[in-house]
C-alpha cells in the first residue's frame, strides 16, 4: 500500500479515508490511476483537480459508507466500482451490527483489489466468464439449527462468513483453530489465491513446476483434509511449507503463500512509502532495514524483496511485542518457501500476457 496526498492541500491521507482531515474536502479512490483525489461537487457528479477533464460519481455502495471508490460518470441507475462490481451477495444491511461488519468486511476487500490491480491480474465478474468469474458472497450464520457458514472458494465463488468481522469471534477460531495468524484480510488473500491456480496454473504451461514444488493437486482433497484435521501437520513441516494448513493439500500450500505473497508485496511498499529504515545497535548487518529503492509489486526478483522483508518482519514483531501483541508475522521463510513464493511472483508478473493469450485463443 501506498501513501497519498490530498491534492487540495498537501497532507498525507490514507487509503480508507473518505474526508481530508486538515482541507474538510471529500476525498474518492479512482482505482484505474491509484490515486485517491479531492473532490468538487457540481451538477449531481463530482471533479477533482487531479484531472480535470474527467466527471465521477461514488459507487452505489459509498451511500452506506462501505466504498469511498469512483467510477467515471454515467446515466442510469446504481454504479459499481471495480471491486464491488464483484459482489454477488451482502447481508441484510437493515440489521445495524450486519451493516457494520459488511463495512469492516469491505474495508479489507478493497485492500485485496488494491494489491490485484496493482499487479495487474485477471478480474472478470460472474457475468463476464460465468464459469470462473470472480464473485464474493458475504453471508450471516442462520439459525442455530442450520449449518454455520463456512469460508472458501469455488470457481470462482468466494464465501465469507460474516463473523470474521467480529473481532471476539474471529479470536476465538484462531485460538480454537491453533493458527499464529487469522484476519479479515488474509481471509481474503488465502481464498483469491485458489481462484488464480484455476485461471493461472490448472491446465496451463506452469501446471508441471507447481506440481514439483507444491505437489499433485489430483489426491483426493476432501481425503486429504479429513487426514490433516485428525492428525495435524507432519512433523518437520516448518522447512517445507509456510503454514501448518498448508500441508492439508497442494491447493491449500498454493493458498497460504499466494497470501504470504501478498503479504509481503504490500507491507514492504507501505514501509517503503514511509521510508522505514532501520540500523540496530547491536551492529548487526543482518537486521539493518534501508528504505527500498524498489517497487515491490513490480519487482521481477523476489530475492530483492525478500532480502528486505526479512529483517523489516523482525522489526515489525518485535515492535509489536514491545505493546503486548503479538507478532505480526510469525511465520520462517526457509529456501523451500522462498522457492514456492517466488513461483508465485513469476506466476503474476506473467499473468497479464497469459490473459491476453487466453483473449487471442478465444477469437481464434
Amino acid at each position: 500500500m501506498k501513501l497519498f496526498v490530498c491534492d487540495h492541500c498537501g497532507n498525507t491521507v490514507y487509503f480508507e479515508n473518505a474526508r481530508c482531515e486538515r482541507c474538510g474536502h471529500q476525498l474518492g479512490y479512482i482505482p484505474d490511476r491509484n490515486a485517491l483525489v479531492s473532490l468538487t461537487r457540481s451538477d449531481g457528479t463530482w471533479s477533482t483537480p487531479a484531472f480535470p477533464d474527467q466527471r465521477y460519481v461514488f459507487c452505489a455502495n459509498a451511500q452506506f459508507a462501505a466504498c469511498n471508490w469512483l467510477v467515471p460518470a454515467q446515466h442510469g441507475g446504481d454504479v459499481y466500482c471495480a471491486a464491488c462490481r464483484h459482489n454477488e451477495t451482502i447481508p441484510a444491511i437493515d440489521d445495524p451490527r450486519n451493516l457494520a461488519r459488511w463495512q469492516t468486511i469491505e474495508r479489507a476487500k478493497k485492500r485485496l483489489f488494491y494489491s490485484l490491480l496493482r499487479l495487474d491480474l485477471p478480474l472478470q465478474t460472474r457475468n463476464e466468464n460465468p464459469a470462473h468469474g470472480l464473485s464474493f458472497r458475504f453471508l450471516a450464520d442462520m439459525p442455530v439449527a442450520a449449518m454455520p457458514v463456512m469460508t472458501g472458494h469455488e470457481n470462482g465463488i468466494v464465501t465469507i462468513a460474516l463473523a470474521e468481522a467480529d473481532d471476539a469471534e474471529r479470536e476465538y477460531r484462531r485460538a480454537s483453530m491453533g493458527e499464529p495468524y487469522r484476519t479479515l484480510l488474509g481471509h481474503f488473500r488465502h481464498e483469491i489465491g485458489h481462484h488464480y491456480w484455476d485461471l493461472l496454473v490448472d491446465h496451463q504451461p506452469a501446471q508441471d513446476r507447481f506440481r514439483a514444488l507444491f505437489g499433485d493437486e489430483t489426491v483426493d482433497y476432501n481425503l486429504a483434509l479429513q487426514t490433516y484435521y485428525a492428525n495435524g501437520a507432519p512433523q518437520g513441516w516448518p522447512q517445507t511449507h509456510i503454514s501448518a494448513y498448508a500441508t492439508a493439500h497442494p491447493w491449500e500450500d498454493f493458498a497460504e503463500t499466494f497470501a504470504h505473497y501478498l503479504h509481503i508485496t504490500d507491507t514492504v511498499e507501505m514501509a517503503s512509502a514511509f521510508g522505514v529504515r532501520a540500523r540496530p545497535r547491536t551492529q548487526d548487518r543482518h537486521l539493518s532495514v534501508e528504505p527500498a529503492s524498489f517497487d515491490s509489486y513490480m519487482e521481477p526478483d523476489l530475492g530483492v524483496t525478500i532480502d528486505h522483508w526479512i529483517p523489516l518482519a523482525s522489526m515489525l514483531n518485535n515492535l509489536n511485542r514491545a505493546m503486548g501483541h503479538q507478532d505480526a508475522y510469525p511465520f520462517i521463510l526457509t529456501s523451500k518457501v522462498i522457492e514456492k513464493l517466488a513461483f508465485i511472483n513469476s506466476l503474476v508478473h506473467g499473468a497479464p500476457v497469459q490473459a491476453q493469450m487466453a483473449q487471442l485463443n478465444a477469437v481464434g
